[in-house]
């Protein structure tokens, strides 16, 4: 029967999140749900998560620990739900982010799903535009990422989400890199490809 009621209230706290803020029972239900046995209910524990991160990333800071470890569930739903809420933590909360590292380096080269690909590049980009150390450590992948899925139909995403990387608090020697990556495009690419390219550079060159 206690099982029963934890069941029920985990549910419920699925079906109305959206409809308030959540508290902290709400969430401590979600984040149960989130370690649970059940496939689908971690997908939807985890959207309603990223939603109310969205809203109040306050909200999710004391279950930082707990994100982080849904990492490595099997489902792609999963992954970057929690991935799009760990990037809402990234630029007040840092440090409480940095152990998500690993994590999100693997579903950035994740074969079977673009989405969980740009959720974690996305990630990576707000936990680098914090400092200077952090732009340098994300930088490698964030490069190697560049050059895998350049062309790709979640390229153009990533260029935006470049844009807002270069006018984030990054060292001189990843901004160099980094208009170095694009410059090409810049010059010589085609469609979005050179607009975002170019704009990279420029904002980098007003930095």
């Amino acid at each position: 029967m206690a099982q029963d009621n934890v069941a029920s209230q985990s549910n419920d706290a699925l079906e109305n999140q959206a409809a308030a803020p959540a508290s902290e029972a709400e969430m401590g239900q979600l984040v149960e749900v989130l370690a649970g046995a059940n496939r689908r209910k971690r997908q939807e524990a985890s959207h309603a998560i990223a939603l109310i991160a969205q809203e109040d990333a306050e909200a999710v800071v004391p279950y930082a620990d707990e994100l982080i470890d849904a990492l490595y569930r099997p489902e792609a739903q999963t992954r970057w739900e929690v991935l799009t809420a760990l990037a809402k933590l990234a630029p007040a909360h840092p440090e409480l982010v940095d152990e998500a590292y690993d994590g999100a380096e693997a579903s950035l080269f994740d074969e079977d799903s673009a989405i969980v690909r740009l959720a974690a590049f996305r990630f990576l980009i707000q936990l680098g535009m914090c400092s200077p150390e952090r732009s340098d450590k994300v930088w490698g992948i964030v490069d190697e990422a560049i050059q895998c899925y350049h062309g790709d139909p979640e390229y153009r995403d990533m260029l935006f989400a470049l844009s807002d990387f270069i006018r984030g608090n990054i060292s001189e020697a990843t901004r160099d890199a980094l208009i170095s990556r694009v410059g090409f495009d810049a010059e010589n690419g085609r469609g979005y490809v050179r607009i975002i390219s170019k704009e990279i550079v420029s904002a980098a060159k007003g930095a």
